[in-house]
């Protein structure tokens, strides 16, 4: 939005804005913020800084806690969900001491990767489009204590309220997509979600009801810069939930809040470029992409189980990853394929638009560190020549869950659980730290962290239907 200090104070004069508001991301990937009144934006706060404590969101130990937040003024937007006039800013973040820029934030990884990607010489711009699937529900809530667990959940669009009369007009399980109004009954808040991220520079391609029953959304964006696209996905994330909140319901991107009805992933259609010329692009390949696109898919589908530590970093992601699906499970590439690791899309094959979408990662992630990694796997897909053919990898243009056992054993699994995923980011992860992108230190945490914290927290209690399979043994 700015390019200088300047231009961001006459905007604040210009505007009325009475309070400024610094955004920066953790470790695990939610937003913190920090408020300042309009008068305290001062051009010594883009030297200095304002200082916060690092240890409490993941980014630092105790001991060596301190950091401080630097504006990037280029993200500023006007915050719509404040009753003051507020300017808001994601933030770097800095060491406190010697204000060098904070190797672990997950920004700044984002960041790096781009810097390294252009170091090789292989391209000097990526393209990203995360699709953003999500569900609104009317309410939400659960409890786990020592005695009791569980969860329950309300959508007004659900035909599993049809038994308490009413309209009528209800969506049935997996019946959903691109429902119509009376039965699309969030069309209107999906709308005022586009109408605020328009006003916040934030592009929208389309929005329209997901195949979830009650209550699953999507909305794409036009393709964009690797950071942007992080920036872009945090406030989105931040927007659908404060319109959702402001009505009186509530948003979820849980992979898998319902059982038995379809989850929400994070596709991220990709592509790089150099000299402004789509480096995937060849008239005559497969689906249109280059010996480059190949060798890129090659790298993503080797590291792919590693990936999945960053890009579906959760317990519940893996209640997603379930055979019968579109969400796969396999790790192989296809032309229009949905069950593919790697789709590439039939109606990309311009020169601009010739690109392939890895269709895993979901958004309990890091968008920042899922983008990173994503892009440096591909590099080094490049780098090494990994032809995905040759690796086993496809391409599979068939319906592979009509296929009998003995031919998907032939076919190479992602992991099927969150541990194998870690373990395998522990067993290769050489390339996310070629360039100094990602440090070995901030790998090793959050291993630690997702087995420990989560997998172990989960796996260790008893489970609700448990009660259902063996109380009475």
């Amino acid at each position: 939005m700015f390019q200088t200090f300047e231009q961001a104070q006459q905007a604040i004069t210009e505007q009325g804005i009475q309070v400024v508001d610094l955004k920066f991301c953790d470790l695990w990937g939610r937003w913190h913020h920090l408020t300042i009144p309009a008068s305290q934006f001062e051009p010594k706060l883009m030297d200095e800084g304002i200082g916060f404590d690092g240890s409490s969101v993941g980014l630092k130990s105790v001991k060596s806690g301190d950091m401080v937040l630097v504006p990037d003024l280029a993200t500023g937007f006007v915050d719509p969900f404040w009753e003051t006039p507020t300017l808001s800013f994601i933030c770097r973040t800095l060491e406190a001491d010697t204000h060098e820029i904070f190797t672990n934030d997950p920004r700044n990884i984002a960041i790096r990767a781009e810097e390294y990607m252009k170091s090789t010489g292989i391209a000097d711009e990526s393209l990203w489009g995360p699709e953003f699937e999500f569900y609104i529900f009317d309410s939400v809530s659960y409890e786990n204590g020592v005695n009791n667990s569980g969860y329950t959940i309300q959508s007004r669009e659900a035909d599993w309220n049809s038994r308490d009369g009413g309209h009528g007009h209800y969506i049935p399980l997996h019946g959903g997509y691109h429902a119509i109004p009376p039965k699309d009954q969030l069309y209107k808040m999906r709308t005022r979600i586009m109408q605020h991220l328009e006003k916040m520079g934030v592009l929208v391609k389309y929005h329209h009801h997901e195949v979830g029953g009650p209550g699953q959304c999507e909305i794409e964006t036009p393709m964009m810069g690797l950071t942007q696209a992080g920036d872009a996905t945090m406030i989105i994330k931040y927007v659908t939930k404060m319109t959702a909140h402001d009505a009186g319901q509530t948003v979820t991107f849980m992979p898998k809040p319902l059982f038995g009805e379809a989850g929400s992933g994070m596709h991220f259609h990709q592509h790089l470029f150099k000299d402004g010329k789509n480096t995937f692009y060849n008239e005559t390949g497969y689906g249109c992409l280059s010996e480059t696109a190949l060798f890129y898919i090659g790298g993503l589908l080797k590291h792919g189980p590693a990936l999945l530590a960053l890009t579906n970093p959760s317990t519940n992601s893996y209640r997603r990853l379930v055979p019968g699906y579109e969400a796969p499970v396999n790790a192989f590439f296809s032309l229009g394929n949905r069950s593919a690791a790697v789709r590439i899309p039939k109606y990309a094959t311009q020169p601009d638009t010739a690109r392939m979408e890895f269709r895993p990662p979901d958004a309990t992630g890091n968008v920042y560190l899922m983008l990173a990694a994503q892009l440096m796997a591909g590099l080094d897909g490049i780098k090494n020549r990994i032809d995905p053919t040759e690796a086993g990898f496809g391409p599979i243009d068939e319906n592979i869950f009509a296929w009998s056992d003995e031919q998907r054993a032939k076919i190479k699994p992602l992991p099927s659980s969150l541990n194998e995923a870690l373990s395998a980011l522990e067993a290769d992860h050489a390339f996310l730290t070629q360039g100094d992108v990602f440090s070995e230190e901030m790998i090793g945490q959050w291993v630690h962290h997702k087995r420990h914290a989560e997998y172990y927290a989960v796996r260790n209690r008893p489970h609700p239907y448990e009660m259902s399979l063996y109380f009475d043994v």
